[in-house]
């Protein structure tokens, strides 16, 4: 029994020797590292939520104007065929006859100016809305790639920091500092 106590004793003492010991300066570099990539990995995955609702809302944008596009198609179609079916009215009276085919003439004539005006400038700003929403979609499909891998970085720092082994630590931190060199093409537009 005084075996079992010496031999707690000295392992009380070993830890208690190692409490007061140096830090570890490899764990510090990773808590550094794992801090860093943890705070870019927040930007990013903030500029990944705006990049997904920025395509959103364009793609809201796209729908409602391609939807009034089609709205003024129809209305003019509709506008047009009521001036057919005014045009085959049987009237005898001749100012009957002349009215109707008045009023026929200007159905004709707001349909042709719902067709031809603003159809171009709705065609137009469906357009710049398409491309904003595919450039918003690109955007969003990098950051996630972007936010995996620096989530991938902490994990692999971190596993550095359990095991000890230094190169995990580095390519830990190659990945991240690739993810964050990649992050900032995706801001400046160049990817």
């Amino acid at each position: 029994m005084s075996d079992l106590v010496q031999d707690t004793r000295e392992t009380l003492e070993r830890h208690e020797h190692l409490a007061h010991g140096e830090p570890d300066p490899h764990g510090r570099r990773i808590a550094l590292l794992i801090g860093i990539l943890a705070a870019i990995l927040a930007i990013c995955d903030m500029s990944e939520r705006s990049s997904q609702n920025a395509y959103l809302a364009h793609h809201i944008a796209v729908s409602d104007q391609y939807a009034f596009l089609q709205a003024r198609e129809t209305r003019a179609l509709v506008l047009n065929q009521s001036a057919t079916l005014l045009d085959a009215l049987p009237s005898t009276p001749q100012t009957a006859k002349a009215a109707v085919a008045a009023r026929a003439e200007a159905l004709r004539l707001t349909a042709d100016s719902d067709h031809g005006n603003g159809v171009h400038q709705i065609q137009t700003r469906a357009a710049a809305e398409t491309k904003a929403r595919d450039a918003a979609l690109a955007r969003y499909e990098w950051f996630e790639i972007i936010t995996s891998a620096l989530q991938i970085a902490i994990v692999l720092a971190s596993v550095s920091v359990v095991t000890r082994i230094h190169s995990i630590a580095f390519l830990g931190g190659a990945l991240g500092i690739a993810a964050a060199g990649l992050a900032v093409l995706v801001v400046s537009g160049v990817v």
